[in-house]
């Protein structure tokens, strides 16, 4: 029978560490970072905004762990520092009336938005109001350019040259919006990995690590 040993090694808190090993524990947080980053509260805001420009996005099932599904906004989105990183939605858009002053009341301070409401609005003008479109993903990355937006005339059903211009402006305006979530993804990565909510975390979990800053599980 194999004699058992008791090895016995000291640990420490996060705050008992010191400067260099509490930057240790940091980098061992951030290794893991962008798997465990979901971006919930953004793609959550993200999704309440589009309802306001008048973008239904379209959903999909997610199952969770207990054996149900939930629906998610399908909000595709990689991040943050490789070439083809971004943001795109699928949904269906149509004008909704008094989306330039909610969206105001919503964001007030938020100009990006304020410019979207505005320039759907104002390609709906010349139409009516009546113009919808629809916003799909193409390809095997996740940014504006991935979108690919066809716009229709919802009394003629017309659709192709008459509404170029139309088109044009809405596919932008939509893509403008597609980047603004990716922007806001991205702030918010940044604050994820920042030493002050990494510092936050690591104190509240009572995490405990070897004097050079090793985790210790």
């Amino acid at each position: 029978m194999p004699r058992l040993r008791v090895v016995e090694k000291t640990v420490f808190t996060f705050e008992e560490l010191s400067e260099r090993a509490k930057e240790s524990a940091r980098e061992w947080w951030r290794q893991s970072a962008l798997e465990d980053f979901d971006g919930d509260c953004v793609i959550e805001d993200a999704r309440q905004i589009a309802d306001i420009l008048g973008v239904d996005l379209k959903t999909r099932g997610v199952r969770l762990m207990g054996g149900g599904t939930r629906q998610e906004p399908c909000i595709w989105w990689s991040g943050f520092s490789s070439q083809g990183d971004g943001a795109c939605f699928e949904g269906r858009y149509a004008y909704k009336a008094g989306s330039c002053k909610a969206i105001r009341a919503y964001a007030p301070q938020d100009k990006t938005l304020h410019a979207i409401a505005d320039s759907l609005a104002a390609a709906q003008k010349p139409f009516f109001y009546r113009l919808e479109a629809r916003a799909t993903h193409s390809g095997h990355y996740y940014h504006e350019y991935c979108m690919v937006v066809e716009v229709s005339d919802t009394r003629t059903g017309d659709c192709g040259r008459d509404l170029e211009d139309a088109e044009t402006a809405i596919t932008e305006a939509l893509r403008d919006f597609a980047r603004w979530i990716y922007r806001q993804l991205e702030a918010d990565y940044d604050y994820y990995v920042s030493p002050e909510h990494i510092d936050d975390c690591m104190e509240a979990n009572r995490y405990e690590f070897t004097e050079d800053g090793d985790f210790s599980a």
